[in-house]
């Protein structure tokens, strides 16, 4: 513990600095990637330098590419695409947090706060989609930043792609925690009746007071219930997603989300243990001690627990569901309550058979 309060403070002042509101993340840790790197040493200092460095910017780009092939063995899709980059949700557990360091920004608030906008997505899509080359496989929207974050009411990205793939008849896996996704319920609806989409709604607690602090721009768990509910009414196949799990905090409340998930609609669930990889080691850690400081050592302790006495394993089948005694517990809890509530009890898969490029040309294998 004392390791890593040590590097912690190589990059933040004591515990006891004002607190950004409506920020996950309360500073930028050091991008690994970086020789260099530009702070603020004293309050008075006359240097050029943001000062409102929580305040939201949005970066118009034009892409190179919009799907991603995935290889991770834990993960189900072949292809992700993100029409989003840096997610202003800020959640303070997001493991996309790293893949900022890559752009030469930070995991921390620039994650959050430097929103990428790749304005091209549609066109890069409908390129993919028409190479002759590609066979038909679903595709995930999306892996990794949430495709209806706040930048979604604005440009529209996500209903861009959505349209797309609802015209070459592509099926489509979504995930998010915003209630935004409603305003595209009609077009969801008819990519439903296709057999062509399917979400999975994240919920991690029912309690506001950690929402607020652990998601702090995400939409109210109230809100993600009656998302699931308005969808499923409509026709379209709806899941819950517990991830991450965190043991001291949020674990408990795991049979209360799929019952609740399960009344308003969700068939089917999965979940994640957390895991604390890279820079978000400092970021969560941070975040930890400042909103819960009465149980910080138990949960941290926990979490170590569960990655033989890390927060993080990288090893495939392991980082995703961790192992020892705490993580076994939740594992089997995840197991039995998919039972009582009827979450999971359907084999189904989305329908690749329907894909067809505009002009008649269909599948070829």
């Amino acid at each position: 513990m004392s390791d890593i309060k040590e590097e912690h403070s190589n990059y933040t002042n004591d515990y006891t600095n004002d607190y950004i509101k409506g920020r996950g993340a309360q500073f930028n840790p050091h991008n690994r990637f970086l020789k260099n790197e530009r702070v603020k040493e004293h309050i008075e200092s006359i240097d050029d330098w943001e000062e409102s460095a929580a305040a939201t910017v949005y970066l118009e780009d034009n892409a190179k590419s919009i799907v991603n092939k995935v290889e991770s063995p834990d993960l189900s899709m072949m292809y992700s695409m993100n029409p989003y980059q840096g997610c202003e949700h800020g959640c303070i557990y997001c493991y996309a947090r790293n893949s900022f360091e890559y752009y030469g920004w930070s995991a921390g608030l620039d994650f959050e706060t430097k929103i990428t906008v790749k304005k091209n997505a549609a066109q890069l899509l409908r390129k993919f989609l028409m190479n002759p080359k590609y066979q038909c496989v679903p595709i995930s929207l999306s892996g990794n930043t949430d495709c209806y974050q706040p930048a979604e009411k604005k440009f529209g990205l996500t209903r861009q792609l959505l349209e797309v793939c609802n015209e070459f008849n592509q099926p489509v896996a979504m995930i998010t925690k915003n209630a935004g996704i409603l305003r595209d319920k009609e077009l969801l609806q008819e990519m439903a009746a296709k057999n062509i989409v399917s979400i999975l709604v994240s919920i991690t607690s029912l309690d506001e007071d950690l929402r607020r602090a652990m998601e702090p721009r995400t939409t109210t768990a109230r809100q993600r219930l009656r998302t699931i509910k308005e969808m499923s009414d409509a026709g379209v196949r709806m899941g819950v997603m517990l991830g991450p799990m965190i043991p001291g905090l949020n674990d408990h409340e795991m049979q209360r989300i799929m019952k609740a998930a399960s009344e308003s609609g969700a068939s089917f669930s999965a979940y994640t243990f957390i895991r604390l990889n890279g820079a978000i080691k400092l970021i969560f850690h941070d975040w930890l001690y400042k909103n819960f400081p009465d149980r910080a050592d138990k949960v941290w302790h926990l979490i170590e627990q569960g990655h033989d006495g890390k927060v993080n394993d990288s090893r495939w089948g392991l980082r995703m569901r961790g192992e020892g005694v705490v993580a076994d517990l939740i594992r089997q809890q995840y197991a039995k309550y998919n039972k009582i509530y009827g979450i999971n009890d359907e084999r189904w898969e989305l329908d690749c058979s329907r894909f067809q490029r505009p002009g008649g040309q269909g599948m070829l294998f």
